[in-house]
């Protein structure tokens, strides 16, 4: 039987990301794409997925382009609200990757309605965890992080108890301006803090990359998801963005998740694809292990 799948944001980086993972991947069956105004794309998506259910979040885009969807066959609704018309039981899985606190709502809505949700969307859940856990103990659905960090952290910690761990290091790259003193950025670009050095991201979080303020966040999302107290948290500057995760345990044993820059990687474990390389020691890879370096944050 084919895994049912609903895209929340598909349109967006992670929804993009996402959408690559699964091309190809007969076992999925995409029962729903979100957008919130990209509607050109969401198109393309939904025919070239052959998705028969869409949703766009703004009212004016919905009245123009409804009558063009029906006459292409593909149901366009207007809103998250929607969702009980087109689902009538629960998708396997769901993926919000919707950008900012607008995410919110949606995730309470869609909850009901998925057995799995796998949550992309950093403002949702430093600002409504609360509501967040409550529905999903509500409706017996199982919450997957699938940022890097998180899921790897999520990994680490499975079969592990809160008190055998001494603390959760979570890693960052620093960003385009690791090595540039505070006289050299005075007078950026947009385009220069964009330019992230190892990932793919969209506009929003590369700028919170470049400030670091990203990792601030990432810190609140795991003391929430993991029910931390801040002392059990760390951040350390990792320029080559391999190791994702770091669990340092009582007994001084510690554990960490490494992978490449590549969202397809979180996103496809927590789907259950298998993505198998069988060619693990090569150059590129040694390499890798081989410049694993790591610094403390600095203020300078």
């Amino acid at each position: 039987m084919r895994k049912k799948i609903v895209i929340l944001g598909s349109t967006g980086s992670i929804g993009c990301t996402t959408l690559a993972t699964l091309k190809n991947k007969h076992e999925f069956e995409i029962k729903c794409l979100t957008a919130n105004k990209n509607i050109k794309k969401l198109y393309s998506q939904a025919r070239l997925f052959k998705v028969k259910n869409v949703i766009v979040e703004k009212k004016d885009i919905y009245l123009k382009y409804k009558n063009f969807f029906k006459k292409k066959k593909i149901n366009l609704h207007y809103g998250i609200n929607n969702i009980d018309k087109i689902l009538k039981k629960k998708v396997d899985y769901c993926i919000n990757s919707l950008s900012g606190i607008d995410g919110l709502e949606p995730t309470i809505k869609i909850i009901p309605f998925t057995k799995n949700i796998l949550i992309a969307n950093k403002e949702s859940i430093i600002c409504g965890w609360h509501l967040i856990k409550q529905n999903l103990k509500k409706h017996n659905t199982k919450f997957i992080p699938i940022d890097s960090e998180h899921f790897s952290i999520m990994k680490l910690i499975q079969g592990d108890n809160l008190e055998t761990i001494n603390k959760i290091i979570l890693t960052a790259s620093g960003g385009p301006f690791l090595n540039k003193k505070k006289s050299q950025i005075t007078n950026i670009s947009p385009k220069e803090a964009i330019n992230h050095p190892n990932w793919k991201m969209g506009k929003k979080i590369s700028i919170d990359s470049s400030n670091m303020m990203n990792k601030i966040f990432e810190f609140i999302e795991a003391k929430k998801i993991f029910n931390l107290k801040n002392s059990k948290l760390s951040i350390l500057i990792h320029p080559n963005s391999y190791v994702h995760a770091i669990v340092h345990l009582n007994g001084n044993l510690i554990k960490f998740l490494a992978h490449d820059t590549s969202m397809v990687i979180p996103i496809s474990n927590a789907l259950g694809i298998k993505n198998e390389n069988k060619n693990l020691f090569t150059k590129k890879y040694l390499k890798k292990f081989n410049n694993l370096k790591f610094k403390k944050p600095s203020l300078r």
